[in-house]
């Protein structure tokens, strides 16, 4: 689907704006979210209002791609992890190229909670969403966060797969895996980091 401009109200101050416009011009907000850094730092209210703001752009227009990735950060960062997985799994589809897209989607699937704990067929498709990730873009963070399903749920009930999360673990520090990176996973993930990774 092709790009298109939608109108919608500033979450802020309800000045009319687009989804082509990145900052409001009059309280500075940012508009288009594009990384779960940019919720990361807002207050759940905050969040709330651009979340309601890109539902209603969404009733005129609910195949927008900016839009879709906009509102699923917005609820994974709220822990609506049922709500983000549509979102990131309609956002996938509109633009298969963008390897957080996949990235989100995977740690939506784990719904914050330990991959131990995590049904199989659910361990599988997160693997599948980091596999694709990795072939966009190879970064260190994917590898980590593959590393940590494999360890968490693999080695940890004894099953034995290729590569191993030590494997992954190595590729990770290979592909620039930094400290801040493992860091904010974990701090996504909303669980403890193991020990030996």
């Amino acid at each position: 689907m092709a790009h298109q401009i939608v109108e919608l109200e500033c979450p802020g101050c309800g000045v009319p704006i687009t989804t082509s416009t990145r900052q409001c011009p009059q309280c500075f907000r940012e508009i288009v979210i594009s990384t779960f850094n940019s919720v990361n730092s807002m207050s759940p209210l905050d969040i709330n209002k651009q979340a309601n703001a890109y539902r209603k752009a969404m009733v005129n227009h609910p195949d927008d791609k900016t839009l879709n990735m906009s509102i699923a950060f917005c609820y994974l960062k709220l822990k609506m992890y049922d709500k983000a997985l549509p979102c990131f799994e309609k956002a996938i589809e509109d633009n298969f190229d963008n390897s957080e897209v996949y990235f989100y989607a995977a740690i939506a699937l784990l719904k914050g909670k330990k991959a131990y704990l995590t049904p199989r067929p659910v361990i599988d498709q997160i693997e599948e969403y980091l596999q694709a990730a990795i072939m966009i873009e190879p970064k260190g963070i994917y590898y980590y966060f593959w590393s940590y399903i494999r360890y968490d749920h693999h080695y940890r009930k004894s099953y034995m797969m290729s590569p191993n999360y030590r494997d992954l673990l190595e590729q990770a520090q290979q592909a620039g895996l930094s400290q801040t990176d493992v860091e904010e996973l974990y701090s996504i993930l909303e669980v403890q980091r193991p020990d030996c990774i």
